[in-house]
């Protein structure tokens, strides 16, 4: 079929053309902005899951519903060898530049903690000229979120950002993608803000997305921050919604698939949102004419494949010492071992125990502690329990199996 029409999107963040199964998720943010802008009590919201499953596109959907109530929004990636400071402040800075007019004087005020907050950043000593300016106009306030704690000064600089915000009759949202790479002081700054948010009722929610260990991170920093924030684990999708993934964006180009070729392609794809889009794209492109058939999946099956081997696998493998690689085809391994040798049911165990892949590996725990922890810091690998690891990128253990049969 005519590939300038190819309607499938698969790519980093990328919107889907059918923004499929994340309908509740989308209803309960339009429930909460509400009840947030009516002064009623609403806690911050944390998404997580695998790679590939959506987490950004979802976090997106989300701000442009923010967009949408009239709401100031800002969103960061957060680094782990950056500080919180310079990009909250860019994020806070684009939210309080939608709320209001930079004469008013209130707004200058809160532009101004804003650069303080962010110049706080700049070692001892560095010139008032050599400090990183944000793009804002206002002078730095003084005495307001700029003592140097990172705690102290967060809260600050959201109660003021929250105050503004009320006196608009709006609100602020802040989107933070790969939260889990927050440093442990940020963390626990950003729990101890929100906690000071909530409790005083101002309009500013915080919204996080990251790997499935994110509640961990949280909790491992402020106990209370498992009521403080809500949770909502995003996965893969149910059959009916990878259909309409694929479907819904065929008809709207007056093409079809044959349900053989959903069968087909539900099973390559496990109903992650990533690999939809990959397998729908060289199905289509593969395929001579509408339907869509069985066929036609299989032929295209390896172009998705190959697509998928370099971009989502290959690149992530690549980053890998060749002593992290030895580790995760051991896990890959482990994976295999535990279920029954079935290499088809692969995908289905999430999580295998460090002293198995020590066994298979025919070395003492503690000697592989530095490439376990290595891939831990690259997001290869993530740890959901105590003695237990799982790759973040889903189907990974299978692509291992191949790169070694």
């Amino acid at each position: 079929m005519d590939p300038i029409r190819n309607p499938y999107a698969p790519g980093a963040g990328q919107r889907p053309p059918e923004l499929a199964g994340r309908d509740e998720q989308l209803d309960a943010f339009e429930v909460v902005l509400e009840r947030i802008s009516r002064g009623r009590p609403e806690r911050s919201i944390v998404l997580t899951g695998l790679r590939g499953v959506g987490k950004t596109v979802l976090l997106n959907a989300l701000r442009s519903t923010a967009v949408r109530a009239k709401w100031g929004t800002g969103k960061l990636e957060a680094r782990p060898d950056q500080s919180l400071r310079r990009p909250l402040s860019s994020a806070l800075h684009q939210a309080v530049r939608e709320l209001g007019h930079p004469s008013d004087d209130e707004v200058q005020h809160v532009l101004g903690v804003i650069k303080a907050f962010a110049q706080r950043d700049a070692p001892a000593g560095t010139k008032l000229r050599e400090k990183w300016n944000p793009g804002i106009d206002a002078p730095a306030a003084s005495g307001r979120a700029d003592s140097g704690d990172i705690e102290i000064d967060l809260v600050e600089l959201l109660t003021d950002v929250g105050g503004m915000a009320a006196d608009t009759g709006r609100g602020i949202a802040v989107f933070i993608d790969e939260m889990q790479d927050l440093g442990p002081d940020d963390v626990s700054a950003l729990c101890a803000a929100c906690h000071e948010i909530s409790q005083s009722g101002l309009p500013v929610i915080v919204v996080g997305a990251g790997l499935p260990h994110l509640p961990a991170v949280l909790s491992a920093s402020k106990s209370y921050s498992e009521r403080l924030f809500r949770y909502s684990r995003i996965d893969r999708l149910p059959r009916a919604a990878a259909d309409a993934a694929l479907v819904v964006p065929a008809e709207e180009e007056g093409a079809a698939y044959e349900p053989e070729a959903l069968d087909a392609l539900y099973a390559a794809t496990g109903g992650y949102p990533y690999f939809i889009q990959a397998y729908g794209k060289a199905a289509w492109d593969r395929a001579p004419r509408s339907p869509v058939t069985v066929d036609d999946v299989r032929v295209a099956a390896p172009e998705a494949e190959s697509e998928l081997a370099v971009g989502f696998f290959g690149s992530r493998f690549e980053r890998a010492t060749p002593g992290e690689r030895e580790y995760l085809r051991a896990m890959a391994d482990v994976a295999v071992a535990i279920s029954a040798g079935g290499v088809e049911e692969l995908d289905e165990i999430e999580s295998v125990p460090t002293s198995d892949v020590a066994t298979h590996l025919g070395r003492k725990p503690q000697s592989l502690s530095p490439a376990r922890d290595a891939l831990l810091k690259k997001g290869l690998i993530y740890s959901g329990e105590r003695g237990r690891i799982a790759f973040t990128v889903p189907h990974f253990g299978r692509y291992l199996r191949e790169q070694t049969a």
